[in-house]
């Protein structure tokens, strides 16, 4: 694998939630401020309250059906119906009502104006809510409006409309079939008094005072009277069937497209035809359910339209076989009464030449009478009929509910505003933050440091750590450094347990000088001998830690000025010395020789068990790596979440080109309160420590 190619890790759930614990902060603004928004503008919302009535929305029949008891009642439930009255309700002509019969126009309107009853439509349409109650006959009609007192009457008004609107039109239905009965019954009244002062002429001309059937002289023909009776009678008969078949087939030849297949069972009474219908509207159910959820090239809706498409083909088929059928049946009825007028004809002339010649006419009128009479009398029976199914009672429409005020309000609705700003201030908080955090590049854990830097980490150093001298040998800190120091002899890189180390960091301000005081002094703890030298000598900071004099040091020694001995103090510490880094001449040039740093760490490492240098940063400074090049091991210092990690590759690179032995990376200054598995890493040296210091202090108390 090359430099510039690292490994890549699955992302853990820890991973994810860490990047939100250190970014709390971000996350809790945007909540904050979301939420403070969210309330605020809900604040500012006009409120709207509701109001419901529920209607039960049936077929049009009577409540009690006299002449058919036993559907009496017998509402079947058809969708196809409660959809188109479904749409019926929300159609202009009963909201224009709904808006006349409130006067809306003048309500809405502004300073006095009647508002344009095409804009009071579209406010009452936007404020209305009209949904089905799933497999049952209920219409639930909802008003929102910010006066709950006129979402009320909204509400009742349109519920009142409909029905009102529903009964208007089933009764102008039946007054007009009443008015063309009664027009009927008119004209056959007239014929009926027509025949009737025909045979009463005919009586008072031929002198009849007794009736043909009972005429004394008769009695030789009575079986000739019989039969012209019979056939008389069956004339009538085939006359009537004759008329019926013909005005069921005028009616049905009148008829096409959705009229006929609406009508043809009704009139045909054909049950295949009436199967076929039943079918096709349990297709228009299916298909409705189907486009409901999928678009209309969805395979089952292709399919289902389809085979409605065939059976519809078929019933028209059916019904055009209806249509030759009913005017065969016409035919045949025609046939039949003509045939029987004929024979009637042929009897009546035979008898002509038995009876007298003044019976023939008057017989005939009578008849004609009789046929006239029977007609009007089931005018009379079906006006009748009419007129008590007109009086019966009628609800097509129920009202189930009606609508009432409201005393709180369904809009702005605070509770769930705050819960949707709750969440979207989480998720534009959460989103921010990861945002953020895939911008950020620095190092933030230990695995960043093995998957980017490939190298082990031997330490872990929380925040706000200071120097030990000034925590004292019992700080909850100096476990940190102690692991460090025993990760460093146990590495597996095969580094030396004793020598010269350099502490290193990409970039200024990362914490090595602590870092490095700290390790000496631990390693002096340790009893070994150890000497520190401050090696930064642009930056030096290692004698202000231990407040001595920074005027003799690394530099007078490197200019072969003073010896190396004369320049190593000796500390409050015990098994710790110092060598300052001395003031930095006006030209540094030659300073720091090679072949002089060389020297000076070969006799160093003679006289000590652990020598440590303090070095400038590693990226910019050439100082680091003249010094690095001379050690036992390098130590490298990256800072928790500060610079990009490019940077700290870039000095690990350099490391390698120089070929200095890396003995690994001390993570410092991590914010255990933000990262879970640094709390309780800390957390446990910190109580480990806290035990220790009981120990060889049992006079404190816990």
């Amino acid at each position: 694998m090359s430099e510039n190619q690292k490994k890549e890790t699955t992302l853990h759930f820890l991973d994810y939630w860490r990047g939100i614990r250190s970014r709390k902060e971000i996350v809790l603004a945007v909540l904050f401020l979301v939420v403070i928004t969210g309330t605020a503008y809900t604040f500012t919302l006009p409120k709207i309250y509701a109001s419901q009535a529920r209607i039960e929305v049936n077929n049009d029949s009577v409540d009690i059906d006299p002449f058919n008891p036993a559907m009496s009642g017998a509402r079947g439930y058809d969708p196809y119906f409660l959809r188109t009255q479904f749409e019926i309700i929300q159609s202009k002509p009963i909201l224009y009502e709904v808006i006349n019969r409130l006067n809306l126009q003048e309500v809405w309107g502004e300073k006095g104006e009647k508002l344009p009853k095409e804009i009071a439509y579209k406010i009452l349409r936007s404020s209305l809510d009209i949904s089905q109650y799933r497999d049952t006959s209920l219409i639930s009609l909802t008003a929102q409006r910010q006066d709950p007192k006129e979402a009320a009457r909204i509400a009742n008004e349109l519920a009142d409309v409909y029905r009102d609107a529903r009964l208007d039109l089933k009764y102008k239905e039946m007054t007009r079939a009443m008015d063309a009965l009664n027009n009927e019954l008119e004209k056959q009244q007239a014929k009926v008094d027509l025949a009737s002062e025909r045979v009463e002429d005919l009586r008072q001309k031929l002198d009849i005072t007794v009736l043909p059937g009972t005429f004394s002289g008769q009695g030789e023909n009575s079986i000739d009277k019989l039969r012209l009776q019979q056939l008389e009678g069956d004339r009538v008969s085939a006359r009537i069937d004759m008329l019926v078949a013909k005005a069921r087939y005028e009616q049905l030849d009148s008829l096409e497209g959705d009229d006929l297949l609406t009508a043809s069972a009704y009139i045909s009474q054909d049950p295949f035809v009436e199967s076929m219908r039943t079918q096709i509207k349990d297709y228009d159910v299916a298909l409705t359910s189907l486009l409901e959820n999928y678009g209309p090239n969805y395979p089952d809706v292709k399919q289902t339209q389809a085979a409605r498409d065939e059976l519809v083909g078929k019933l028209k088929r059916a019904l055009e076989g209806v249509k030759k059928g009913t005017q065969a049946q016409y035919i045949i009825a025609k046939s039949k009464f003509d045939a029987l007028e004929e024979e009637l004809r042929g009897v009546k002339s035979s008898d002509q030449e038995t009876q007298r010649d003044k019976f023939v006419p008057f017989n005939k009128a009578q008849q004609e009478l009789e046929l006239q009479r029977s007609i009007m009398n089931a005018l009379k029976s079906r006006i009748a009929q009419e007129g008590i199914t007109l009086k019966v009672p009628r609800t097509p429409v129920e009202i189930v509910d009606s609508a009432e005020e409201s005393s709180r309000p369904v809009s702005p609705n605070l509770i769930l505003n705050v819960l949707m700003s709750i969440f979207i201030g989480l998720g534009s908080g959460v989103g921010l933050a990861y945002f953020i955090e895939y911008l950020d590049t620095s190092i933030k854990t230990a695995d960043d440091v093995e998957r980017w830097i490939e190298l082990p980490v031997l330490g872990l150093v929380p925040q706000k750590v200071r120097p030990l001298i000034e925590e004292g040998p019992d700080s909850e800190h100096g476990e940190a450094y102690r692991v460090l120091r025993t990760n460093m002899a146990f590495t597996d890189v095969g580094g030396p347990r004793k020598g010269a180390f350099a502490v290193l960091s990409g970039g200024a301000g990362e914490g090595k000088s602590t870092t490095a005081f700290n390790l000496a002094y631990t390693c002096a703890q340790q009893g070994e001998k150890v000497l520190l030298v401050d090696a930064d000598l642009r930056r030096p900071v290692q004698h202000t830690i231990l407040g001595v004099s920074n005027r003799f040091g690394l530099t007078n020694v490197l200019l072969r000025d003073v010896p190396v001995e004369e320049t190593i103090k000796t500390t409050s510490v015990p098994n710790l010395h110092f060598l300052p880094s001395g003031r930095l001449p006006r030209t540094s040039l030659g300073v720091l020789d090679p072949k002089r740093i060389s020297e000076l760490v070969h006799s160093l490492k003679m006289k000590y068990d652990i020598v440590v240098f303090d070095t400038p940063p590693l990226v910019g400074i050439s100082d680091s790596a003249i010094i690095a090049k001379e050690m036992d091991g390098v130590l490298l210092v990256v800072q928790y979440r500060k610079y990009p990690r490019d940077m700290i590759i870039r000095a690990k690179q350099m490391l390698d080109t120089l070929g200095v032995l890396q003995v690994g990376v001390v993570l410092n200054n991590i914010n255990i309160m933000r990262d879970d598995y640094y709390y309780y890493y800390h957390s446990y040296y910190s109580n480990y420590d806290y035990y220790r210091s009981q120990e060889t202090n049992p006079q404190v108390e816990a």
